[in-house]
């Protein structure tokens, strides 16, 4: 006689289109992207092992990511708090949020780390943006990235903030990653 196992399976869903609408990436080895992280996404993020959420999002996190937060032990950094300038398609993250998030990214004992906003479209895509430039990465390649995750979104206030960013004001840290 056979016994027939059942298998409980774990599905691992990434904040990605078009399971959760969000725009989840891997950005370098330890560094990730995406838009607000919902509970289906966390058994995947789980996998991660992360260390550090970025949160670039005006918005309060929801009560479950707060509480995934607070169960795994992970860092949770709000930068979004800093009031945009402009509004709406006229707005773009401060530069001293930019400033701020690179700090953090290029701090290799924060990694594994997750850069999140509401969508992962805009801000996120400023900052990660801009992390292309201090890679030197072309500016076509980095609009491209840019524009892939924005989809029909695309801020060209955004596209110049990237352009115009100046990465003489960005320190790194002398054990930076081996990336950068």
């Amino acid at each position: 006689r056979t016994h027939a196992r059942t298998h409980m399976t774990q599905h691992y869903i990434p904040p990605t289109r078009p399971l959760s609408t969000q725009n989840y990436g891997m950005v370098e080895e330890g560094l990730y992207r995406s838009g607000h992280p919902n509970e289906l996404n966390f058994p995947f993020l789980e996998q991660l092992k992360l260390k550090t959420i970025l949160f670039l999002s005006p918005d309060e996190p929801s009560g479950q990511l707060t509480n995934f937060i607070d169960d795994h032990d992970i860092r949770f950094e709000h930068l979004g708090k800093q009031a945009a300038s402009g509004t709406g398609l006229h707005s773009t993250i401060p530069e001293e949020t930019v400033l701020e998030a690179l700090q953090l990214i290029l701090d290799p004992s924060t990694h594994p780390l997750l850069v999140t906003c509401s969508r992962g479209r805009h801000d996120t895509g400023t900052v990660i943006g801009c992390l292309r430039k201090l890679q030197r990465w072309n500016l076509t390649s980095i609009f491209e990235e840019y524009r892939r995750y924005a989809g029909n979104k695309v801020r060209l206030l955004n596209e110049q903030f990237i352009e115009f960013f100046d990465t003489d004001l960005v320190t790194p840290p002398r054990d930076q990653p081996a990336w950068l």
